[in-house]
């Protein structure tokens, strides 16, 4: 039996004590008190001022004498204006050892709660290059994102579009038509057909007039000339090949691909029924526009241009179309970069006006850069995924046959593959999506800081004083026995796990599960100098072992959710 204890758990039974306010309310107004307090939860009584028309400090005294204290709770408490909750630490520790990688998702097991249809769209790559820094963002974005709303008992769908149409298209098939001479790719296929589209813009600055070449042989693929489409078909193969390698380096899997080649002309039947409708409107030169700006203070959006070509809006209301066909969604999650802000504001008022009432969400994320000098670029400005990939793990490579030097090589590899990858994720997921900041490589494989590596160390430095302890590992332990402050502190922080969970499920900010981490593993290291695991007093390591092992399996699942592997040994 397991009994959850968090806000809204403490404000369901204040309630009965404060009838004017809701269980939402109430749950609003409860924090969670600064770490110095030995106190899981806090509530304020200064917004019950208003309606008692008394003082704050009386208001606390008085209610603190009505409230009876539940077996959930170990201690209640008075002091100013606050009113303090201390949560039963054997209730914490038990949820977490029996429920084990469930934990952080207790609420869910203890009430089933309607599930969720939710579509999440990421890369969107260009078929005429590699997948770059900017993508890697976005996949662990994305696939993060998709794993957190799985766990938490979501319908999860995610789908791959791919822009494998367009002039920027063409440009790298015209230079391959120049200077491939029938060649086939020999090295990784994507990378090839990227050597050159950087070829086209080294010929274009020999001479600017080779984009009307393009254009010509992007006229030849929408008039569907057999062998320019035999060419286009070849290459974007050859990229496909290459990102689906790069995806499983990232344990991606798509639910589906969509190609911007099988629908771009579709959605301006939907734009012209919109028109008829009178939902859109008509420029005095032809164009058709959303009029968004008196209604949603939104610039009006141009959907089809004068000469009735569609532009990129116009393919996208019809993707969201077929999506919605597809997958029946509650939600649709685009993972796109910051500069889009206003084209999705845009979108999304426009399919509204269509009739697309579902919820649709824009997971906004900034720019990421490397620091200069650290890795050279194909075009000057841009990493590719695969280089950076390889670059950490070697990186994590020199140290662990710097620390581990009797391993095996096979070993080696592999120990280097999970550590670099632990970085790499680690490190960019722990910044909020939507700050720009600098990846800095060798910065991200330190076994110290805020760093994947950091986290896992913790997590086999665990297993290392469990596998030294003589006592069998138990739940069956005095909690009377947490008495040292750093304890109540990790049985505190242990606490607040589902919550984060759950804000960071509700918020789509994945960020917050590695930074929850990173301060649980603080705590752990200042339990760890101040409270020997191993000693004298065996009922006492039992207890430690059993408070240690329940942060370990926390770790694991917060770094899991990521796609970030354990070690047991570091």
């Amino acid at each position: 039996m397991t009994t959850i204890v968090d806000k809204l758990k403490i404000a369901e039974y204040i309630k009965q004590y404060i009838p004017y306010l809701s269980v939402k309310e109430i749950k609003k107004i409860i924090e969670i008190p600064p770490k110095e307090i030995n106190f899981t939860y806090a509530f304020p009584v200064f917004k019950l001022a208003k309606h008692e028309k008394r003082a704050p400090i009386q208001i606390a005294q008085d209610l603190i004498k009505k409230i009876s204290k539940p077996n959930f709770l170990e201690k209640i408490e008075a002091e100013g204006p606050y009113i303090n909750f201390k949560v039963n630490p054997n209730i914490v520790l038990k949820n977490i050892y029996n429920l084990k990688e469930d934990y952080g998702r207790i609420r869910e097991i203890e009430k089933q709660e309607n599930r969720k249809t939710i579509v999440i769209e990421y890369p969107s790559p260009n078929t005429n290059k590699p997948l770059h820094l900017g993508h890697i963002r976005n996949m662990l974005i994305g696939s993060s994102t998709a794993n957190l709303l799985k766990y938490k008992g979501q319908k999860v769908f995610q789908v791959n579009l791919n822009n494998d149409r367009g002039i920027h298209i063409c440009k790298s098939m015209l230079a391959y038509k120049k200077l491939g001479d029938h060649k086939k790719p020999d090295k990784k296929p994507d990378h090839f057909v990227g050597d050159f589209y950087v070829k086209y813009n080294q010929l274009e600055q020999k001479d600017e007039s080779i984009i009307e070449e393009a254009k010509e042989l992007l006229k030849k693929w929408e008039e569907k000339d057999p062998e320019i489409r035999a060419l286009w078909k070849k290459m974007n193969n050859w990229a496909f090949q290459g990102f689906e390698e790069t995806y499983e380096k990232f344990e991606i899997e798509f639910d589906k691909q969509y190609f911007e080649s099988d629908y771009y002309w579709k959605g301006k039947k939907l734009i012209l029924e919109g028109l008829e409708k009178g939902i859109f409107e008509e420029t005095e030169d032809g164009a058709i526009i959303a009029p968004l700006s008196e209604q949603y203070n939104l610039p009006d959006k141009v959907l089809l241009r004068r000469d009735g070509t569609s532009i990129y809006i116009t393919q996208d209301i019809y993707l969201a179309m077929l999506k919605k066909k597809d997958f029946q969604y509650d939600i649709s999650i685009y993972v796109v970069g910051n500069e889009q802000d206003l084209y999705f504001k845009q979108l999304f008022k426009v399919l509204e006006m269509l009739g697309y009432e579902e919820e649709k969400y824009h997971l906004s994320y900034g720019m990421i850069s490397l620091p200069e000098g650290k890795m050279k670029s194909r075009e000057g400005n841009v990493v590719d995924a695969d280089d950076l990939v390889e670059e950490i793990i070697d990186l994590a490579y020199e140290e662990v046959d710097k620390r581990y030097s009797k391993l095996s090589e096979a070993e080696k590899k592999e120990r280097a593959k999970i550590i670099g990858m632990a970085a790499l994720r680690f490190f960019i997921l722990k910044i909020s999506p939507k700050t720009d900041f600098v990846f800095n490589p060798k910065e991200s494989i330190s076994f110290e800081g805020e760093t994947g590596p950091y986290v896992q160390y913790v997590y086999a430095r665990i297993e290392s004083i469990i596998n030294k302890s003589q006592q069998k590992l138990t739940d069956n332990i005095d909690p009377s026995l947490y008495q040292h402050e750093n304890e109540q502190a990790l049985i505190k922080e242990l606490n607040y796990f589902p919550e984060i969970v759950n804000q960071a499920a509700e918020e789509y900010d994945i960020h917050l599960i590695p930074q929850y981490l990173l301060n649980l593993c603080q705590i752990f290291n200042s339990f760890y100098t101040t409270c020997p695991v191993i000693q004298k007093h065996k009922e006492l390591e039992r207890a430690r072992l059993f408070l240690i092992k329940c942060v370990q399996l926390v770790i694991k699942k917060g770094l899991n959710l990521m796609d970030i592997q354990v070690l047991k040994e570091m």
